[in-house]
């Protein structure tokens, strides 16, 4: 079965019924061992995260800036991967590196630096045959519709709510 067919009925679904499509994803932090880890629950899985060392962590575990490069990483090349096989290629490999610079003085308070990341790269490096008068469709394409890159270049509003107790 081709993911077009695995799709349509999906689409046809949202189609029909716009809102099955609204959905919402949750990740919880939680403590795990001191104040330089926490476990990560996504419902379906949980994973370690640790801070940097650049800023005390030990880097036994992933630091949040390595999972939003992550999330970044992982969208992409299935992104494009999934539009490839839309778009016919079939045989088509995809590998998806994400690089990104922060200044790690911001989030430590030690100058009066940006927090967070002042670039990130993405690199797609394809193998098989992609004829390249349907590279550019391709790339258009991934890059229209990969949710995580898509919020990184338009973010979404952020509410921050505290409760103690």
């Amino acid at each position: 079965m081709t993911l077009r067919e695995i799709q349509e009925p999906i689409k046809a679904h949202y189609r029909d019924e716009p809102d099955a499509a609204r959905i919402t994803l949750r990740a919880t932090g939680s403590t795990s061992e001191g104040a330089m880890s926490c476990s990560i629950d996504l419902g379906r899985a949980i994973y370690a995260a640790g801070a940097h060392p650049g800023v005390g962590g030990s880097g036994s575990a992933a630091c949040s800036g390595d999972l939003l490069l992550a999330a970044l990483a992982a969208c992409a090349q299935l992104t494009c991967q999934m539009v490839a096989a839309n778009m016919g290629l079939d045989g088509v490999s995809v590998a998806v590196t994400v690089e990104g610079d922060l200044d790690l003085r911001g989030t430590l308070g030690t100058a009066d630096v940006p927090v967070g990341f002042e670039a990130i790269r993405l690199q797609f490096d394809l193998s098989g045959d992609v004829p390249a008068e349907r590279l550019d469709k391709l790339k258009e394409r991934t890059e229209r519709y990969c949710v995580v890159l898509q919020t990184l270049v338009a973010p979404p509003a952020v509410k921050a709510s505290w409760a103690v107790g």
